[in-house]
C-alpha cells in the first residue's frame, strides 16, 4: 500500500517519503505561483521528448474517457486525448461543458456519460481524471465498478477535497463547509474502491497539496511522482508515459 514510484529511465518503486502523516497545508502564496510558472516549460519538454512518446505502448481500441478540473473543460484535456488517440484508443471527453465543482451532481452525470459508452462499446471504460476530476472518476467508479476498467488521477485531492487547495477559499464563499467535506470524503471510504487506480502526484504541485494526492485507504491505488506543475499535467511527457503503459495494463520498465 502507498507504493510510489519515481520518474526516471526505469520506474523504482519505493516507500512514501516525506511527511504525508503531518497536518497537510496547501500550496501558499506565492511560491504555488512560482512553482506554477514553470508550466511555461511543459510544452517544450513534450516536444523533446515526442520521439520517445512515439514508441510507447500502442492501445487496440478501448474506451477512455478524460474528465476535467475544476473550471476547465474538454479543451484543457485535448492534448492527452490526441496523444492517447494517436496510440489507437478510443478516448472521449466528458461532454459535460465546465466542470463546475458540484461533485454530487457531476458524479451522477458522470456515471449516465459512462453507461452511455460502455453501452456503446460493450466494454467497460478506463476513466482519466485531473484534479477534481479525478475525485469524480473516483467516485463513479465507486459507484458502479462493473462498467469501469481502471482509473487514472493527476493531482487529485483525495485527502480533504477542496480543503487543501488553493481553490478552498472559492468554496468558502459559495458557502461549502470544507471540514463537512474533508469528513464525508473519509466516510465514503467504507465503500473501498475495486478496481485499479494510477494516482499521478507532484511535489512541486502549486495547487493542490501532494499530501492530499496520497489514498491512505484503498490497498488497490499505486501512486506514481511525476515532476511538474498542476497546470502542466496534461502536458507532462512523464505523465504521458506511464498513462500509455497504464492504459494498456503494463508498467514502463
Amino acid at each position: 500500500m502507498w507504493g510510489i514510484h519515481l520518474m526516471e529511465d526505469t520506474f523504482q518503486p519505493r516507500g512514501i517519503v516525506g511527511p504525508v502523516n503531518d497536518p497537510i497545508v496547501p500550496p501558499g502564496f506565492p511560491w504555488n505561483l512560482l512553482s506554477e510558472a514553470r508550466v511555461a516549460l511543459e510544452v517544450p519538454r513534450l516536444l523533446l521528448r515526442a520521439p520517445g512518446l512515439a514508441m510507447q505502448p500502442r492501445g487496440t481500441g478501448d474506451p477512455v474517457l478524460v474528465v476535467p478540473g475544476f473550471g476547465t473543460g474538454d479543451a484543457s484535456t485535448a492534448p492527452l486525448r490526441g496523444y492517447l488517440r494517436w496510440l489507437g484508443h478510443d478516448v472521449r471527453g466528458w461532454g459535460l461543458g465546465v466542470n463546475g465543482g458540484d461533485v454530487a451532481l457531476l458524479v451522477r452525470l458522470l456515471i449516465e456519460r459512462i453507461v452511455a459508452v460502455a453501452s456503446e462499446r460493450q466494454l467497460p471504460v478506463a476513466l482519466i481524471g485531473w484534479s477534481l476530476g479525478g475525485v469524480l472518476a473516483r467516485e463513479a467508479m465507486r459507484e458502479r465498478p462493473e462498467i469501469v476498467a481502471r482509473v487514472i488521477t493527476l493531482g487529485t485531492p483525495v485527502v480533504g477535497g477542496p480543503k487543501y487547495t488553493t481553490v478552498a477559499e472559492v468554496y468558502r464563499r459559495r458557502g461549502y463547509d470544507l471540514d463537512a467535506i474533508e469528513a464525508a470524503a473519509r466516510a465514503r471510504d467504507a465503500v473501498p474502491l475495486r478496481r485499479p487506480v494510477t494516482a499521478l502526484f507532484s511535489r512541486g504541485d502549486g495547487v493542490v497539496a501532494w499530501q492530499a494526492c496520497v489514498d491512505r485507504s484503498n490497498e488497490v491505488v499505486e501512486h506514481v511522482e511525476v515532476d511538474g506543475t498542476h497546470v502542466g499535467l496534461g502536458m507532462n511527457p512523464d505523465v504521458y508515459r506511464i498513462v500509455a503503459h497504464r492504459l494498456v495494463g503494463s508498467t514502463a520498465r
